[in-house]
């Protein structure tokens, strides 16, 4: 089925005036609302204080209690497994379809990346500052925006449509999307019914630009875990056994040499990457984007949004060796460092990490004894563009963008994406976002540009009520 077999009509020009009207003039309060979230410094990081995140979530959830739609607005928190621990606590509403209309779940999460050093910050990261058409602070767009966005949204149809809205709303807004949704899956069983949807409408992705949206419609899964390499039962005199006897370091940095060829592409047998058709980038936009230094040149082969959406990567996201100033002269008898593998969409990560388990086992050099241990998967995800839904959505933000959405890829991951398709096979999913290229998500100086807020509010609003026309 292709997207010609769901025609859709434009939407009553009347209701998106009357839309447009109001999310114009609830904007600055939806505004001061994401600063207030972005105050809060909800890291869901074992090191954090939870009590930042529990704050968070109250406070989002008397958001969602202020758009006056739910009767029932709920702080609840699922199992890690077995484990016996609680994930971290998230809001949950739900407002019950009417005359056969569908019902559609809104999801963003309230948590965020720790803000690294405050010094490479050029305004305080829990301090939200507005620099021209921008506001910084981290969270401000991943993915407290994406709270504002559904806030706002929901805001602007209960003024328009009032008691006659009859299409079904949840709303579930995680708390540990940046720490892996390790409830994610339990929180789905323990509020199944509470969360079942027609179409899901994932805000935390981004847009080709802050003039062009975007729908993205292909993920990277991803594969992490921590590697250690040991090759001494202690530290040893460099100038005793250097030379004869392995350092932990240098078999660490033979070890991890073997992962790319001299390309920068990953070498790794087993890993897929996935033929697609992608918009042309230059170089020079990667270059800006990335912030690429001068001389640097881009790694990897083929077009380069295909390097990103369609082929896997392994980065070094972390390590614990002796630092530079605590350095003796010692052999180190063991280094760790922290991995991060990105998925092509259409391989599995239990089969990808197979891949790169083996392929560290098998290239561990002089013999050093390597050990793979806080494993942590996700499957990439391709959406089914055939849909209503996406035809439902692509009309929606071309009326309230003034441009037509692409289909994109990303080159991150959203894990949970498959818990969704599981628990909820027959469910339409729309991955939307309000980042652009420079938004800096998970980086100092995280922006958030309020055009594109803007615009993805008003996208959303008309997206519920073109399903609340539905019939």
């Amino acid at each position: 089925m292709t997207d010609s077999q769901h025609p859709v009509t434009p939407t009553d020009p009347r209701t998106v005036s009357e839309l447009a009207e109001a999310v114009q003039g609830g904007f600055p309060a939806a505004v001061a609302d994401l600063g207030g979230l972005v105050r809060i410094p909800s890291v869901s990081w074992d090191a954090f204080d939870p009590a930042h995140v529990a704050a968070s979530a109250e406070a989002v959830a008397e958001l969602v209690r202020g758009t006056g739609l739910f009767e029932t607005v709920q702080v609840s928190r699922a199992p890690i497994g077995d484990t016996g621990a609680l994930g971290q606590p998230a809001v949950l509403a739900r407002r019950p379809a009417r005359d056969g209309k569908p019902t559609v779940l809104l999801y963003a999460h309230h948590d965020v990346q720790p803000q690294g050093d405050d010094a490479d910050w050029d305004s305080p990261p829990f301090e939200p500052t507005v620099k021209g058409d921008r506001l910084y602070g981290r969270g401000a767009s991943d993915d407290k925006a994406g709270v504002m966005t559904h806030v706002a949204a929901l805001r602007a149809v209960r003024e328009v449509l009032g008691d006659d809205l009859g299409v079904g709303v949840a709303v579930f807004i995680e708390g540990e999307e940046e720490f892996g949704s390790r409830s994610f899956a339990d929180f789905l069983r323990q509020h199944r019914d509470d969360l079942a949807a027609d179409v899901i409408v994932v805000a935390d992705s981004g847009n080709w630009s802050t003039t062009v949206p975007a729908i993205t419609v292909g993920l990277r899964g991803n594969v992490t875990f921590r590697l250690t390499v040991r090759t001494l039962a202690h530290a040893s005199h460099s100038g005793m056994v250097g030379g004869a006897v392995p350092d932990a370091m240098l078999a660490m940095v033979k070890l991890l040499a073997t992962l790319h060829d001299d390309a920068g592409s990953v070498a790794v047998a087993g890993l897929h990457s996935r033929e697609a058709e992608h918009p042309e980038q230059s170089e020079q936009q990667l270059r800006e984007e990335a912030g690429l230094l001068e001389g640097v040149t881009p790694i990897g082969t083929g077009p380069l949004l295909s390097r990103v959406w369609s082929q896997p990567s392994i980065t070094v996201t972390g390590i614990d060796a002796p630092t530079v100033a605590n350095a003796s002269n010692t052999l180190s008898p063991e280094v760790s460092v922290r991995i991060s593998a990105r998925i092509a969409p259409g391989q599995a990560a239990s089969e990808a990490y197979a891949a790169i388990e083996a392929h560290l086992r098998e290239h561990a050099p002089f013999g050093a004894h390597v050990d793979i241990d806080d494993v942590d998967q996700g499957d990439p995800f391709l959406v089914d563009t055939s849909g209503w839904a996406l035809a439902e959505a692509t009309a929606a933000m071309t009326e309230a963008w003034g441009e037509a959405p692409l289909q994109i890829g990303i080159g991150g991951s959203i894990p949970f994406i498959a818990d969704l398709v599981q628990t909820f096979p027959e469910a339409q999913i729309l991955v939307t976002g309000v980042e652009d290229p420079d938004t800096r998500a998970h980086s100092p100086n995280e922006s958030q540009h309020l055009g594109v807020l803007h615009r993805a509010v008003l996208s959303e609003a008309v997206l519920i009520a073109r399903l609340d026309a539905r019939s």
